[in-house]
């Protein structure tokens, strides 16, 4: 392994299988996986043979394509329970992050203060104000989830 932190590069194409070998809470599965339908095989799996490689080397051509046939039928309903899962999950987080929103009702000619963000051009100083003068409300739209 790499001692010296200049010689990152060649730390990458590790970070990059651990990243990539991982299974993601958003689908339940690894980016390997859904990419190319099949479970990784780590490099030292090749060096020294597991159970896994070992019986799928001794398979005959028939029992080969009907294994990898059955494979390719459920990557589709791998599929389909990730894009299900990713909606669910999608759904929880948007809830989660809603739930300190407090809903306001905006009328027009009602006087708005706008909030300035620490990360605007006028939020330069320390003692800079946190709010801009009053804006007038001209026109209400309705946002429905």
């Amino acid at each position: 392994m790499v001692e010296n932190h200049k010689q990152w590069n060649e730390k990458l194409p590790f970070a990059l299988l651990g990243y990539r070998t991982r299974v993601r809470t958003s689908t339940r599965e690894t980016p390997y996986l859904l990419v190319y339908s099949t479970e990784t095989i780590i490099p030292a799996e090749v060096e020294i043979p597991s159970l896994r490689i070992i019986q799928e080397v001794e398979l005959s051509d028939t029992e080969w394509i009907r294994s990898l046939y059955e494979q390719l039928s459920l990557i589709d309903g791998k599929r389909m329970n990730v894009v299900c899962h990713g909606h669910f999950y999608q759904k929880r987080m948007f809830k989660a992050f809603n739930k300190r929103v407090k809903p306001r009702q905006f009328t027009p000619g009602q006087l708005v203060l706008k909030r300035i963000f620490p990360h605007q051009d006028e939020a330069k100083e320390k003692f800079s104000p946190n709010w801009q003068v009053p804006y007038m409300v001209h026109m209400v739209k309705r946002y429905y989830v």
